[in-house]
C-alpha cells in the first residue's frame, strides 16, 4: 500500500508536532507543515498531499475558507481537508462539511480516531466526531427540508449498519457491536452508499435522520 502523505495546518507548534508524531506513528508521511491559511493552501496546491489537516482558526484566511478553496465544490481537482479543533459549535461543523470537508474531528478525540478520518479522507470517506455528529444531525433533522426517500430497500443487517452510522459509530465499533469483520463493514457501508446515492458515511447518517429511522427506535 501507497504510504499516505498529509499535510498539517496548525498556528500552535505543540499541536501541530502532536499530530505530526501520531500520525507518523501510524505510517503516515507528513510531507508539510503550515502556519497559517494562505500557507496551507499555498503548499497544499504545490504538493497535492492526499489529505490535509487543518485547524479551523488560524491567522489571515482560517481553516473554513481553506476548505473551501482546496475540497469546495468548485475546485476542479479537490484534495481531502479533515477539519480538526477545540471548537465544536454547530455553526463551524456545518460550515465545514458545507465547504467540502472530509472529516471533523476534536483535538481531544484521540490517536486513533484522527488516523481512522485520515484513512477514511483519503479513500473518499468522511467521518466525523461521534461526540458532535449526533447532536449535529439531530439539528439538521430537526430543521426539515427536503424529505430523502426512506422507502430505500435495505436488509435487516444494513438497517443495522446504518443507524449504528447514525449514532457515530466507528466501523471498529459496528465490528465489535454486531460482530462481523471489519471488511465486512466495509463491505455493507459501500452497498448502503450506493443505494442511497451517498458519497459518505456523513450523508448515510443525515439521511437515518432524516428518514425517520432513528425515531423508529429512539
Amino acid at each position: 500500500m501507497t504510504q499516505l502523505r498529509v499535510l498539517i495546518a496548525d498556528d500552535q507548534p505543540m499541536v501541530r508536532s502532536g499530530l505530526r508524531l501520531i500520525l507518523e506513528s501510524s505510517g503516515i508521511d507528513v510531507v508539510a507543515e503550515a502556519v497559517d491559511g494562505r500557507e496551507a493552501i499555498d503548499l497544499a496546491q504545490r504538493l497535492r498531499p492526499d489529505v490535509c489537516l487543518v485547524d479551523i482558526r488560524m491567522p489571515g484566511t482560517d481553516g473554513l475558507e481553506v476548505t473551501r478553496r482546496l475540497a469546495g465544490p468548485d475546485v476542479a481537482e479537490p484534495i481531502p481537508v479533515v477539519v480538526v479543533t477545540t471548537f465544536d459549535l454547530d455553526d463551524y461543523v456545518r460550515r465545514a462539511i458545507g465547504n467540502g470537508a472530509s472529516g471533523f474531528l476534536l483535538k481531544d478525540a484521540g490517536p486513533a480516531l484522527l488516523v481512522e478520518a485520515v484513512r477514511a479522507a483519503a479513500v473518499g470517506d468522511a467521518l466525523v466526531s461521534p461526540s458532535v455528529m449526533v447532536r449535529f444531525l439531530r439539528h439538521f433533522s430537526a430543521e426539515g427540508g427536503d424529505e430523502p426517500d426512506g422507502d430505500v430497500e435495505l436488509t435487516a443487517r444494513e438497517e443495522d449498519l446504518v443507524r449504528a452510522v447514525a449514532r457515530g459509530r466507528t466501523n471498529a465499533e459496528i465490528s465489535a457491536e454486531l460482530f462481523i469483520s471489519l471488511s465486512t463493514v466495509k463491505t455493507h457501508l459501500a452497498n448502503i452508499q450506493v443505494k442511497l446515492g451517498a458519497r459518505n458515511r456523513v450523508e448515510i447518517a443525515a439521511w437515518a435522520w432524516q428518514s425517520g429511522r432513528m425515531r423508529e427506535r429512539g
